[in-house]
């Protein structure tokens, strides 16, 4: 699959024709060493943040929908709309920011300050869901951010192993309204269905992948598959569903997301923090940071999937990690270093311990 990327950013920075196929931001490596205080500034005026609820026909979503799913190990499938509905469907779907259309015309998976590719689920994703599933981080009881979450795998698997309450942040709301949202609903349907019917037939989710689905591809232990929607689908009672009742969901950018749910009483702190390809550009590391620093929990976690570099903007992990040390807050630990390719990595940021403890 290649991608392509358009950026409205100040014309020092990298030309359009420079940026590549499979990467998902720019940076021209001219540009590696600069500050990240003096890159490229975030598009103006920002975006405000909303929480989103519920529709009152949420089967509404989930109609004529084709989903993937994504098996790692033993993490439990995973099922997520297939991206290729929005570009067939664009027109059919509520879109008030226009982002459907503009990615369409534009064939761009990413138009800074207006679509930040949250309806793409980008490579590192799944090298985040495998360290998981290696390393298996138990979610029992504990409080999750999905911050950047696109179609919302990471918290979804959060959410599926116990997680006791999830929330998932996206840039745009349409992909809150019509990609995260669904997404979660689907997997708590399904988790449902699954548990209605092993007694009498044994796992569903095994019976769907073989019925309706076949290998699209593999990477290690992961499998993704292609399914139809379940020929039966009873409409969703939300007060049967104590899964839906956990989850939150918001849109906006960093800073008004923060700010708005600073407003809680108490203001949430996460044992969790998951974030996956958010490190792309460097003007919005600030935020980035400050987001973190106020919301993750004194003794949480923030996991970071990300590549080393961005062609475009020129963000990548090496301008990230100094910028954290400089900020002097986080400590960063690598997890996961992978050598195929675009290199690839998965960090853990987790506060300093004062000096005097």
């Amino acid at each position: 699959m290649s991608f392509c990327f358009n950026f409205d950013l100040p014309a020092q920075t990298t030309d359009p024709g420079d940026v590549g196929g499979n990467e998902l931001q720019h940076g021209n490596k001219d540009h590696a060493v600069v500050s990240v205080e003096d890159g490229p500034k975030p598009a103006q005026p920002v975006k405000e943040a909303s929480e989103h609820f519920l529709p009152s026909d949420p089967q509404f979503l989930l109609m004529d929908g084709v989903f993937e799913t994504v098996t790692v190990g033993t993490l439990p499938p995973l099922h997520f709309l297939n991206e290729t509905i929005f570009e067939k469907t664009a027109s059919e779907r509520e879109d008030r920011e226009k982002i459907l259309s503009r990615t369409a015309e534009q064939k761009s998976d990413l138009i800074s300050g207006v679509y930040e590719g949250g309806l793409k689920v980008w490579e590192c994703t799944y090298d985040l869901l495998e360290l998981i599933e290696k390393d298996g981080e138990t979610f029992g009881g504990k409080a999750v951010l999905d911050l950047g979450c696109g179609a919302g795998l990471l918290g979804i698997l959060a959410l599926k192993r116990g997680a006791s309450q999830v929330h998932f942040q996206d840039y745009n709301s349409t992909v809150i309204e019509q990609l995260t949202v669904p997404n979660v609903m689907l997997n708590c349907q399904e988790d449902d269905e699954v548990d209605s019917e092993d007694d009498k037939e044994g796992s569903g989710k095994e019976k769907m992948k073989e019925k309706d689905g076949s290998k699209k591809k593999a990477k290690g232990q992961k499998e993704i598959t292609e399914n139809s929607p379940p020929p039966k689908k009873q409409a969703i009672d939300l007060a049967q569903q104590p899964l839906l009742t956990r989850c939150h969901f918001y849109s906006g950018d960093w800073s008004t997301f923060l700010a708005l749910v600073l407003k809680a009483d108490p203001p949430p702190k996460y044992d969790l923090i998951f974030t996956s390809e958010t490190i792309y550009n460097t003007a919005y590391y600030p935020a980035l940071h400050e987001t973190l620093h106020k919301l993750l929990a004194p003794d949480g976690l923030v996991y970071l999937a990300t590549k080393s570099h961005y062609f475009g903007v020129g963000g990548g992990l090496h301008l990230f990690e100094t910028f954290v040390e400089q900020r002097d807050v986080f400590s960063v630990d690598r997890l996961w270093d992978g050598e195929e390719g675009l290199q690839r990595h998965v960090v853990v940021l987790r506060f300093k311990k004062s000096k005097d403890a």
